[in-house]
């Protein structure tokens, strides 16, 4: 089934990476506003809820494959689409021409290995620990889930990872201010009476979702 997948035509690629992007963009959404209850001053009470309730409610485990192997195809699709790019054009040109390709397209696929960096680090401090692919430094509850409150409050409170934290989630905002527009592009749906809604709801978006992220490790730098 992948090589199927990865034997479609460029177009193709394109649809389906901006499908992907649209629906990463959606759990966006609802992973900011799970990560919010830490700032909840129960003690972790709202975290604890929503983090059980995510890791034992079986529609949420199916979604997380599904979220999973949707990180997996549009990252796969990104690098391949890209190599293409590079490949078309092996020598570059010895008088550059003007290019209409919008400023942050041209580095898409910089931010997105950054990004993917930073998932990787995040999955080892989360997720892979949830599915008991990598051992548990933080401790654990009563049912024997771990105290991703505890870890994260923890991981918050170191200078370095809270800084790093905040920068990526600046990458990411560059990274999210072209991928939407280019989504709707991609998918043939612009049109001069919405096209400037659809750009203005992609700057807003790029910028109020990373900074809901940034403002937890600011407020636990600050207040802890």
């Amino acid at each position: 089934m992948t090589v199927s997948f990865l034997q479609f035509s460029s177009i193709t690629k394109k649809i389906w990476m901006a499908l992907l992007g649209l629906f990463l963009m959606v759990f966006l959404v609802v992973h900011l506003g799970i990560n919010l209850c830490l700032l909840r001053a129960d003690d972790g009470q709202w975290f604890h809820e929503a983090a059980h309730f995510m890791g034992t409610n079986y529609v949420v485990k199916i979604f997380e494959v599904v979220l999973f192997a949707g990180f997996i195809f549009h990252i796969i699709l990104g690098i391949i689409l890209q190599l293409k790019n590079w490949l078309s054009r092996p020598v570059r040109y010895r008088i550059s021409n003007r290019s209409v390709t919008p400023f942050l397209s041209k580095y898409m696929i910089y931010t997105g290995g950054i990004i993917l960096i930073f998932l990787i680090i995040h999955f080892m401090n989360f997720y892979f620990i949830k599915l008991g692919w990598v051992k548990s430094p933080v401790p654990l509850l009563e049912g024997g889930e771990p105290d991703f409150y505890q870890g994260a409050r923890w991981l918050f409170e170191q200078p370095f990872y809270s800084i790093l934290y905040i920068v990526l989630m600046a990458v990411l905002a560059f990274h999210l201010n072209h991928a939407f527009g280019a989504a709707f592009q991609t998918l043939g749906l612009e049109h001069n009476s919405y096209t400037p809604w659809i750009k203005g709801f992609s700057t807003a978006y790029s910028i109020l979702i990373p900074l809901g992220f940034s403002i937890i490790p600011l407020y636990f730098l600050i207040f802890s």
